[in-house]
């Protein structure tokens, strides 16, 4: 599903480059459960960019699902970012004037699905998720979790292969981060390769692998040898 070789991202400050990716080499097989852990600065959110086709690396190489990702124009990288790759980020990203079936639709009106097909879609996707009393509420009517369940679905609406989420259950209360925590596992356990920043360690211990980042390297990886890029 993913391989970087040697990927590096810096950024330039006034006269000095900073270094949030520093050559790292990693292989995530399809259905994979990864936490992305490790301390704020780190380069957790960097990679999880660069994965999710939101930031270039300076160096190496990222392939995805067998393309190399830089072989991609800047139009087929945007389809690629809305027909395989969904995020889940840490405040929701709804949008506030439109209900949670309508934020869930966007993805498919984006794709050109037909209107008929879009509602029944996200009506389906939503009432697996719990929420079929709260179709037509905006996000300022549903809780946080509640929120954070309209953005995964979302996220899956048009079936991507991949997963990422930032820090999803990081804007929640205990007993809302476990719910989101079993639906993301319910996700995975669907077949989606899923991948978390995290510094919840409860994710980090649900997940099938931990991948800790030090300093934009690999400092650990319950996977394989830190640094070794076999799957």
């Amino acid at each position: 599903m993913i391989e970087l070789r040697g990927v590096s991202r810096v950024f330039r400050v006034a006269d000095q480059d900073v270094w949030a990716l520093r050559s790292v080499s990693l292989r995530v097989a399809p259905g994979e459960f990864v936490a992305i852990m490790g301390p704020s600065g780190s380069g957790k959110s960097t990679l999880l960019n660069v994965l999710g086709l939101l930031d270039r690396p300076s160096a190496g190489v990222y392939e995805l699902a067998g393309s190399p990702v830089s072989a991609l124009s800047d139009r087929q990288q945007a389809e690629t970012r809305r027909d395989k790759i969904g995020f889940v980020f840490q405040f929701f990203h709804l949008v506030p004037r439109l209900t949670a079936q309508q934020n869930v639709e966007l993805p498919m009106v984006l794709a050109g699905v037909s209107p008929a097909e879009r509602r029944q879609r996200a009506s389906d996707l939503l009432t697996s998720f719990g929420l079929a009393d709260r179709l037509h509420h905006r996000p300022e009517q549903l809780s946080g979790g509640q929120r954070q369940r309209v953005a995964i679905a979302r996220a899956m609406i048009l079936e991507p292969a991949l997963i990422l989420a930032d820090e999803p259950t990081g804007n929640l209360d205990r007993n809302s981060g476990k719910e989101i925590l079993a639906v993301l596992a319910e996700v995975n356990a669907a077949g989606k390769t899923l991948l978390i920043v995290t510094h919840d360690p409860e994710i980090g211990g649900r997940a099938s692998r931990q991948i800790r980042i030090v300093d934009g390297n690999i400092a650990a990886d319950t996977g394989h040898e830190a640094g070794d890029a076999r799957t």
